[in-house]
């Protein structure tokens, strides 16, 4: 056991550095031998010589309702995006409801209203759910896990963090750090008389026309925990490449970099919840965008590209030229983002 710390620390759920650590020092060292996924969004299982792809997740999220979204909304959005991200679209999910005694009855009912409209649009079917109700004081409100299963439609696509070559285009399906924006100025009562909403969306239909293109796909991963800084830095040391990031081509919404600039963060380490970052053939790229803004992804950008130098490191390139690290986030930035 490495970890430098006696007790979970805040910064452990972070999707983050410490995360990183949390999961390679303690969980694998007793899984290893139980688990046949390799980290990606979702693992595959074969059933029946049928392959599916499989992700579960805890929402935790506070607010539970906030501009653009709420749990509901969320756990179906988070659950599906993640098997998209292994080019699967979501057909089955599980969920598990978590209630604290005392909860309001209509909050419960505009959440579950949230949740069916959302599930009903993802065109997944529910199979399975259970509830509990919890001691006033034993959890915060309610708390959301979802499992989804996806099926492959298309199985020429073989995507994975742990294959991405030298020379390859990144792009990113839209604006950066908007979700964890949102979360932290409705959470702190900021109000910046602004009408900026989360992200929170379901990625599958903006990324079928990719899927269905005889494109040269290599690896999809939604920026959530983390955000774009998390995805780019797993990218780098799982298939032993550079990363280097061009900050003129980064898609920042004008009040995001407002909300970073007052309180000094980077928009690079903010979560969003319908946005993807897309490694693909560099000949492929501007084909891709080119669908991307014509499936309603309308600020997809071209960010970057992989390379042989700085191997498991991402560059960032500023507008004047100037090169840095940029690096995994560290500490808890912002808790309970989902």
């Amino acid at each position: 056991m490495k970890l430098n710390t006696e007790s979970i620390l805040l910064s452990h759920g972070s999707g983050g550095a410490e995360s990183q650590n949390l999961i390679a020092e303690l969980f694998y060292p007793f899984l290893e031998s139980c688990v046949i996924g390799s980290g990606e969004d979702a693992g595959i299982a074969q059933i029946h010589s049928k392959d599916f792809a499989v992700s579960t997740d805890g929402y935790v999220i506070s607010p539970i309702f906030f501009a653009g979204g709420d749990i509901g909304k969320l756990s179906i959005c988070g659950s599906c995006n993640d098997v998209a991200m292994m080019g699967a679209k979501a057909c089955y999910l599980t969920a598990s409801f978590m209630l604290e005694e005392g909860f309001k009855i209509n909050d419960l009912s505009r959440i579950v209203e949230s949740f069916s409209k959302t599930l009903k649009e993802s065109g997944a079917k529910l199979i399975s759910a259970d509830t509990k109700v919890l001691p006033k004081g034993a959890l915060d409100k309610i708390f959301i896990t979802t499992t989804a299963i996806g099926e492959f439609l298309y199985p020429h696509l073989h995507l994975s963090a742990f294959k991405i070559p030298k020379e390859s285009a990144i792009i990113v399906s839209g604006n950066i750090g908007t979700h964890g924006a949102v979360i932290y100025s409705n959470r702190e009562g900021i109000n910046l008389n602004t009408t900026l909403e989360s992200d929170c969306a379901l990625l599958y239909p903006i990324l079928e026309p990719l899927f269905a293109s005889n494109l040269t796909l290599y690896a999809l991963r939604d920026a959530t925990r983390g955000g774009i800084a998390s995805v780019l830095n797993e990218w780098a040391q799982a298939s032993n490449i550079g990363i280097t990031i061009l900050d003129s081509s980064l898609p920042i919404l004008p009040q995001v970099q407002g909300i970073c600039e007052l309180l000094g963060f980077e928009a690079y380490n903010l979560a969003n919840e319908g946005m993807c970052v897309i490694c693909i053939a560099k000949s492929d790229a501007q084909k891709a965008l080119e669908i991307l803004h014509k499936n309603g992804a309308s600020n997809a950008a071209i960010i970057g590209y992989t390379t042989d130098r700085n191997p498991k490191r991402v560059v960032l390139e500023t507008n004047f030229g100037a090169k840095r690290f940029l690096d995994y986030p560290s500490g808890e930035l912002l808790p309970r983002i989902c």
